[in-house]
């Protein structure tokens, strides 16, 4: 019986100093990354301002687990979505494209945003366009002048454009092959921001044309069954499904805590 309750206590006491820990970090606002007075980019885009910073090198796992896939032959072509919207999908794409782009070996790095109904990646990145992807489609701009510089070596984005009365069509489109082809031999990695596969059918639609799919999912939020039927659409359009990101889950190691999106 005294073993048992001395075990229960130190039990206890590890629990308070976990407590104790995150208290800590929560006085200090080590979960929050406040914005360069210069530039417009969200601060949640940490990659960006903070190189280092423990949330950046989840990013740097995720990127690696990608280049190891195939044999280490990466998929040059990925497409980002999620089941329902909210899960964190596009501040992690614009996350994990940064993080390509501050590679070693100084890949090219080409976003875009494929979301035609509401695009967010230009206001994440505080970038105002006038032009992009459904422009290109529709035939009323040139690829090459819709292309911008962020700021970051390596890395262009295309925005979303305006909004179009057929995205899907337009996305499905031969157009779409054609830059999607153009565009695998100007860029080493290239990154697509979709909406979520359960309201609408972009993402299955670019996921088929794609090397792959990585698949949004938002912790103590998106249902078991949700997720199952997003990746039942993905499927049946002929998508692959690489794997998962989980957002909005707290990890414990043994010097820090941190909370991961």
């Amino acid at each position: 019986m005294g073993k048992i309750t001395s075990a229960l206590r130190k039990a206890a006491d590890e629990r308070i100093q976990r407590i104790d820990k995150i208290n800590k970090f929560r006085d200090k606002d080590q979960f929050i990354v406040t914005r360069s007075k210069d530039s417009k980019v969200d601060p949640r885009i940490i990659t960006y301002f903070d190189p280092k910073a423990l949330i950046t090198e989840q990013y740097k796992i995720l990127r690696t687990n990608i280049l190891s896939l195939n044999k280490g032959k990466a998929p040059k072509t990925l497409v980002m979505t999620s089941s329902i919207h909210s899960e964190g999908k596009t501040i992690s794409a614009i996350n994990l494209a940064v993080t390509f782009a501050y590679s070693v070996h100084k890949p090219k790095v080409l976003l875009i945003d494929a979301d035609m109904r509401r695009g967010r990646v230009s206001r994440y990145l505080g970038i105002d366009t006038e032009a992009g992807l459904s422009e290109v489609l529709r035939g009323q701009a040139d690829l090459s002048d819709t292309l911008f510089n962020i700021k970051i070596e390596n890395l262009d984005f295309l925005a979303s454009g305006s909004v179009p009365e057929n995205p899907a069509e337009l996305l499905s489109s031969d157009a779409m092959q054609t830059v999607l082809n153009k565009m695998r031999g100007q860029y080493d990695h290239i990154i697509i921001d979709t909406p979520p596969i359960i309201a609408v059918t972009d993402a299955g639609i670019l996921g088929a044309k794609s090397d792959g799919v990585i698949m949004v999912v938002q912790a103590g939020r998106t249902q078991r069954g949700i997720v199952k039927r997003a990746k039942e659409l993905l499927y049946q359009s002929h998508a692959k499904v690489l794997g998962h990101v989980l957002t909005n889950i707290e990890y414990h190691l043994p010097e820090y805590i941190y909370r991961y999106l």
